[in-house]
């Protein structure tokens, strides 16, 4: 008993080897992934801002001077810059995080904290599964953030209603993939109708349709080459983990049971 206790033991040791392996190689994967998903993003912002200001509301964006086009356009490209650092901080990547008193950086941080590889522990595929699912919904929650404050820009620069309830807003940037389905149009962006209510005239108050940002991680992967094939890179180590993670709980359970079997070997007597 005690040597197939010792060669489960061994199988156990190159098992978590091998683990560590692909861990590493997943965890180089996301890097590349999401450096260039940084890079997709910045692009697809200001694609969706270009959209919006010149299709969904071009008679507002005429109607700012110059020097505000120029504003605006800045503001858009520094949060889209921000959101690429913040990506690439989600794999311990150094980034500058962004100047103090920027809008709406709060979101990102505790998510990304959560994501430190520094006491992970590569060779347990339990600890493996929950840091690439915890990546995942940063990664989710930094588009999430950025369509919020994009949307808060384009508002305070006079593109989107001022009237536009936060919650609205919100529920814009919180909108799901799916979304894209049920509204049809160009990427990244949706168009609602809403009621807003006139304080002054309530009888004046009635149907409004905007557009607002909505920016979608499968719509940016569709819209980038590289992107999708780095995603793809990112399944094919998963399905090797998830199959290595299997054999590990499998020899983990024979190395309970064996041991469960000695012990009870070990104390039972005959009367």
């Amino acid at each position: 008993m005690a040597r197939a206790i010792e060669r489960i033991e061994r199988d156990i040791a190159v098992l978590r080897e091998a683990i560590c392996a692909i861990a590493a190689e997943l965890e180089s994967a996301y890097a590349s992934y999401l450096s260039t998903l940084g890079q997709a993003v910045r692009r697809q912002l200001i694609l969706a801002s270009y959209h919006l200001c010149t299709q969904g509301y071009p008679e507002e964006f005429l109607s700012l001077s110059l020097n505000q086009r120029q504003q605006l356009q800045q503001a858009i490209r520094k949060l889209g810059q921000q959101a690429a650092e913040k990506l690439l901080s989600c794999v311990g990547s150094e980034g500058d995080e962004g100047d103090e008193g920027d809008e709406g950086d709060e979101g990102d941080e505790g998510v990304i904290s959560s994501l430190s590889t520094v006491s992970l522990d590569f060779s347990d595929p339990i600890e493996l599964a929950k840091w690439q699912q915890n990546l995942e919904e940063a990664t989710q929650e930094i588009l999430k953030n950025l369509s919020h404050n994009a949307n808060l820009l384009l508002q305070k620069a006079g593109m989107l209603p001022k009237k536009l309830p936060e919650p609205i807003l919100a529920a814009v940037a919180d909108a799901s993939e799916a979304s894209a389905e049920v509204m049809p149009g160009p990427p990244n962006l949706l168009n609602l109708v809403i009621e807003l209510e006139n304080e002054q005239q309530p009888e004046d108050s009635g149907l409004t349709q905007i557009m607002a940002i909505n920016l979608r991680l499968g719509e940016i992967e569709f819209a980038d080459a590289a992107l999708s094939s780095e995603r793809k890179q990112i399944r094919n180590i998963l399905v090797q983990l998830n199959k290595l993670g299997r054999e590990y709980q499998q020899k983990q359970r024979e190395h309970s049971v064996a041991e469960a079997e000695a012990a009870w070997r070990a104390s039972w007597f005959e009367d």
